[in-house]
């Protein structure tokens, strides 16, 4: 069955790029009639915040991506140190020494050599007696991955194509630090093993985590890691795709802030970023489509390019009035002003670039309103309109026929002060599906008032 996770840490809200990531892998397993699991990476207890997760939680509940299973990392510590024990009794594993302000300096002289800024491994040379003095010295060393350097690293990406990486050119990776706690590669990808995750999409910032990650699954598997519990002895499929960037063309600070929390201050349906989510950087067209099952028929990893993702929040504002043209009733009753009916909603709803937007638009209904000044030509018509008015199943259409032949008005000159005594503006929705709402008593009036 295809698995798929989102993995979000809960260090801060989800900003649209995570939001990107979550709805793709939601797509993935949806298409597949398979499961999509909500992993909170929360092994980082000092910068884990529970409201975090509460946030996240509600966020794709909002946006409609529902997970099959919750998995919290934090739950799980027993099996990383199950994994860290089957790693080290294969020699996969080896303890460092050296500060953050030591490795820093080697990366510098590295970079000054015109070398790779990778670690030296200089760890692999202490003696027993040498790592016993540091420790002796109060020094707790920190654990890196052993990488094998014997052949490239090699897969098959689902949107980059072939992947070959030299692990020489490398660095081993720290997987726990010195206080005991875990870092992303590992317990990642005894996750992956334990839940039998069949796909794996990120960012394309993580090609190279995976190229590490490979040889960590091999070795977990060599090592018969969670083998007795029926975890399947085969890697995931991987791929990457490209980061999103803004408008400018440049990776953009704003998308770091803007998540689900600033979309629905602005009104932002959560069709309308799905919607652009699900296809942007795509050679598929961004359309309002807010039946997912139409756009899950579509997805495909094979659409996707590798040049950035550019999101416009002009472009979202657009999708957004598309797909509010597009609700129901019944979807937006609970968000509408009071006494808002089926009727005034389909006629308001072409003027709305959001749902919020209709309390504004229902006062031309509700009154009071405020008239322009009218000339006298325009008073003497308005006052015509007053007697010709006859209420009934379409009193605009009636209306408006009566007063051309008596006036000999047409277009502008006819519509447009109509339209300014009975509702204050010079557009806005159908008069002739406003016209009933407002009533034929409020007509009436509104005409009097602008002959006054």
């Amino acid at each position: 069955m295809t698995t798929t996770r989102f993995a979000p840490s809960p260090t801060g809200r989800l900003h649209v790029g995570n939001i990107r990531t979550a709805l793709h892998n939601w797509m993935l397993a949806r298409q597949a009639g398979g499961a999509f699991i909500l992993r909170i990476d929360d092994t980082d207890a000092e910068r884990s915040r529970e409201d975090y997760v509460e946030a996240i939680r509600a966020d794709l509940t909002w946006l409609g991506l529902e997970w099959d299973r919750e998995e919290r990392q934090s739950a799980r510590l027993d099996r990383y140190e199950a994994a860290f024990a089957a790693l080290q009794a294969a020699g996969r594993l080896y303890p460092c020494y050296e500060s953050a302000q030591e490795l820093e300096v080697k990366r510098k002289i590295a970079l000054g050599r015109g070398l790779p800024p990778i670690y030296d491994r200089a760890a692999l040379k202490l003696t027993d007696y040498e790592r016993a003095a540091r420790e002796a010295e109060g020094t707790a060393p920190h654990w890196r991955f052993l990488l094998d350097h014997g052949e490239p690293i090699a897969w098959q990406d689902g949107i980059r194509g072939s992947q070959k990486f030299d692990p020489a050119q490398l660095s081993d990776p720290v997987i726990r630090r010195a206080d005991g706690s875990w870092l992303y590669m590992m317990p990642s990808a005894v996750d992956d093993i334990d839940m039998e995750v069949t796909q794996v999409l990120r960012g394309e910032d993580h090609v190279s985590n995976t190229a590490v990650q490979i040889q960590i699954f091999t070795a977990l598997f060599a090592a018969q890691f969670a083998a007795t519990e029926g975890a399947a002895k085969m890697l995931p499929a991987f791929a990457h795709e490209a980061l999103l960037v803004g408008r400018e063309g440049k990776l953009s600070k704003r998308l770091g802030s803007l998540g689900c929390d600033a979309f629905r201050e602005r009104g932002i349906e959560p069709e309308a970023i799905i919607a652009l989510l699900a296809r942007l950087g795509t050679s598929q067209p961004v359309e309002p489509i807010a039946d997912r099952k139409v756009l899950l028929a579509g997805f495909d990893l094979s659409t996707f390019g590798r040049a950035p993702a550019k999101f416009d929040e002009e472009d979202l504002e657009r999708l957004n009035a598309a797909i509010v043209h597009q609700l129901p009733f019944p979807s937006v009753r609970d968000r509408l002003p009071a006494g808002m009916d089926e009727a005034g909603w389909l006629a308001i709803r072409p003027n709305l670039g959001h749902v919020g937007e209709a309390a504004d638009w229902w006062q031309l209904v509700t009154g009071p309103i405020t008239q322009p000044a009218f000339s006298t030509e325009d008073k003497a018509f308005l006052a015509e309109a007053a007697r010709l008015l006859v209420w009934d199943a379409n009193p605009w259409a009636l209306l408006t026929a009566a007063l051309k032949e008596a006036t000999g008005r047409k277009g502008k000159p006819l519509f447009l002060p109509l339209r300014q005594a009975l509702t204050g503006m010079d557009h806005g929705p159908d008069m002739g599906e406003l016209l009933p709402l407002i009533g034929e008593t409020a007509t009436r009036t509104r005409l009097a008032q602008a002959t006054a």
